[in-house]
């Protein structure tokens, strides 16, 4: 492969609420077994990208330790290989991050030592599957400086949280507004790029002079009239976690047969950090209808429409409805948990009762569970 990849995976988001109080988005789990951060690693690992790199910031613990091995995603090559940086504070930088162009500008020098002609950049908040040969290919053939992956939206889609594109006939870029207050297409970002390594250099170099720190606003959107910026359509499945909302949208869409096969059976697949559970357990009297039950939980009650998580437990006489249970949560005897995301490592006491009105309501209890 003629590019090298980076993952932006250090930003932080209050719209994800109790969520990220422990952990980065990308570090979210995803659709039973995933963590968000999974699916752009696994599309550089399937499209033949040897060496990625991961820049974490904001509550990079959880994601550190979800990429401690890179043999997961075969990353493990003696040419090559998973790199993961952290803001560092030195004799010529005292800051954090100010931004997702200065987080690849303090990584200067991970572009300057290698010798692939361009750079594949993506967010670590995205669920998708994507050849990169084919951007590649299509960048090559544009003769493009910059190709943005983009993606049309349903007609009725709020964008206006999106960057949103207008390109012409040739998919050349002619209109680039992240977040606009009125939008006039229905086109998106899908927050993945190409740049020819050496301008990338070049462009972070000379932003970082004039105290420029985003990619998009003084990168690409910048130089959108100067550069040849095209843009890219990606028609399969995409989606971006920025809010709770999002989140379990996505969590949700797993239980729809076409979209798991298409991330759980169809090649290429999806790969993550295994981790050395037993399958799960249904004990007598356990109902589970149209959900995804990770290994490692063991299930005493009725679970309905709902993705469990690994070692989840439900209790005797239990209702799980349209929720998302996530890693090492004790729900405890004859509760009843309907539209809720229960965070990890809660325990809920027996005769609990969270029903989300009106929006997903997000539980976090953190009782002494061998006391109950």
């Amino acid at each position: 492969m003629k590019a090298i990849g980076i993952i932006l995976a250090g930003g932080s988001n209050h719209r994800m609420k109790e969520l990220t109080r422990k952990r980065a988005i990308p570090a979210m789990p995803v659709g039973g077994s995933f963590r968000c951060i999974d699916f752009a690693l696994s599309a550089m690992s399937n499209s033949h990208i040897q060496t990625v790199a991961v820049l974490t910031q904001y509550n990079a613990r959880s994601l550190n330790e979800h990429l401690n091995s890179s043999k997961w995603w075969d990353f493990g090559r003696k040419q090559g290989g998973l790199y993961l940086f952290t803001p560092t504070v030195t004799a010529d930088n005292q800051d954090w991050y100010r931004g997702t162009a200065d987080s690849i500008y303090q990584n200067i020098d991970f572009l300057k030592k290698h010798h692939e002609p361009y750079v594949i950049i993506s967010s670590g908040d995205l669920v998708y599957k994507m050849d990169f040969n084919k951007l590649l290919e299509y960048h090559i053939e544009k003769q493009a400086d910059i190709t943005v992956v983009c993606k049309d939206m349903p007609a009725q889609t709020d964008v206006s949280r999106f960057g949103v594109i207008r390109m012409n006939e040739e998919f050349r870029i002619v209109d680039f507004e992240e977040k606009p207050l009125q939008a006039h297409s229905n086109t998106i970002s899908a927050g993945i790029y190409v740049f020819r390594r050496r301008q990338l250099i070049e462009m972070l170099e000379r932003s970082a002079e004039e105290n420029r720190y985003d990619l998009v606003q003084d990168i690409i959107v910048r130089y959108r009239d100067v550069k040849r910026v095209y843009g890219y359509k990606h028609k399969e499945y995409w989606a971006n976690i920025a809010d709770t909302q999002d989140y379990f949208k996505t969590n949700m869409e797993f239980l729809k047969q076409g979209i798991r096969n298409y991330f759980f059976r169809e090649e290429p697949k999806t790969y993550s950090k295994i981790a050395d559970l037993p399958p799960a357990k249904y004990n007598i009297g356990s109902k589970v209808t149209n959900s995804i039950v990770a290994s490692g939980c063991i299930i005493n009650g009725t679970v309905e429409s709902s993705v469990l998580f690994k070692k989840a437990f439900v209790g005797k006489n239990c209702v799980i409805r349209n929720s998302i249970i996530l890693d090492d949560v004790y729900i405890g005897d004859n509760s009843h948990i309907e539209n809720c995301i229960v965070e990890s490592k809660s325990t809920l006491r027996p005769n609990s009762y969270y029903c989300g009105e009106g929006e997903v309501q997000v539980v976090c209890e953190q009782f002494e569970r061998y006391m109950l």
